[in-house]
């Protein structure tokens, strides 16, 4: 089990919804395989995998995925469902706009968009994400877990760590605001008009790299994969990820120089992105994938100028990479994503 790292806080703040429908908390922890007597004991942290058990708890109980902290039931698999409807977007920008489109039809306790941010700034825009009613929501969770979800599922759907620029809430600074410099990037601004996030506009150009058979599984790692808090100082593969990024697709390293690059042996680089569940040429393959999506999709480069940039020798190589990469031909990609 990973290291208990989640301040107490949590448990109350989970199922503060569904005690208010009239579950007991007994039954929710002990659903979860969580001691009843951890509840509200400051000293008593959790792991990522029991917060994301008792989430599921409260998900099955309450039959609601906003878990009784909103006026409204929002059924369970509506999230998924929003997935499935803007997984065939093009870009980042396109699925967020799709998304915001969803919920603001589909539930009413929501105020989804994308917008400039405010103050005007050009290079940046602003992911609103609040509740129309916070009264349900007294210890913030539900805003803060919706907070986590897209900026997860935004850097899932394009595969690259996105640096977000910033969070602003509409409520002032909790109790447990220490958790916030973890949880979000950036700097906090809270008792502000609306609850959203940041990011560079030019990430709305990003293109969507995952596939159908992906998003299953995505799905079934959720909420663990939502809760899960990345630390790139720590990961080999972002590391190796940035080794590459440096370098021209036609004359990228190979494994030994990466490996001399950070000071680390071929065999212990193999096994620590092994143990991260990765290894070195299927960060390659990644990085292609997106530069070869990037080029078709948004550049409109034929296929075989598309071939060339990425150093391979013959076209009909790229397009059987590119089939395995994405389970398309580069032909019928933009079709597909369109």
């Amino acid at each position: 089990m990973s290291k208990a790292h989640i301040a107490n806080h949590y448990l109350q703040a989970t199922i503060g919804g569904a005690q208010r429908q009239g579950f007991a908390a007994v039954d929710l922890l002990t659903a979860a395989e969580i001691p009843v007597a951890w509840l509200n004991q400051p000293s008593q942290l959790l792991t990522e995998q029991q917060l994301a058990s008792l989430i599921k708890a409260v998900w099955r109980a309450t039959r609601d995925e906003f878990m009784g902290l909103t006026p409204h039931q929002c059924n369970n698999g509506t999230f998924a469902l929003m997935a499935e409807y803007c997984l065939p977007s093009q870009t980042l920008g396109g699925m967020l706009r799709k998304s915001a489109r969803f919920y603001n039809t589909i539930c009413s306790d929501v105020d989804f968009a994308l917008e400039d941010a405010t103050p005007k700034d050009d290079n940046l825009v602003f992911l609103r994400l609040s509740l129309k009613d916070n009264h349900y929501d007294s210890d913030h969770f539900l805003q803060e877990f919706i907070m986590l979800m897209w900026q997860r599922f935004s850097c899932w759907l394009v595969d690259q760590q996105i640096p977000f620029a910033g969070s602003r809430f509409i409520y002032p600074s909790p109790p447990h605001a220490e958790e916030y410099r973890v949880m979000f990037p950036g700097n906090h601004l809270f008792n502000q008009q609306q609850t959203g996030f940041y990011l560079h506009a030019r990430y709305l150009q990003s293109p969507i790299v995952r596939r159908e058979s992906e998003l299953a599984d995505f799905l079934r790692k959720c909420p663990a994969y939502i809760l899960h808090r990345l630390s790139q100082d720590e990961s080999f593969q972002a590391k190796v990820r940035s080794l590459l990024a440096l370098n021209d697709y036609t004359d990228m390293p190979n494994f030994e120089q990466v490996s001399d690059s950070m000071n680390l042996t071929p065999r212990t680089l193999r096994r620590k992105l092994k143990e991260e569940g990765t290894s070195f040429s299927i960060i390659k393959s990644s990085l292609r994938r997106e530069y070869a999506i990037k080029l078709l999709t948004l550049e409109g480069l034929k296929i075989a100028h598309v071939s060339e940039r990425l150093g391979f020798s013959e076209t009909a190589a790229f397009c059987r990479a590119f089939k395995r990469w994405t389970g398309n031909t580069p032909t019928h990609w933009e079709s597909q994503k369109s």
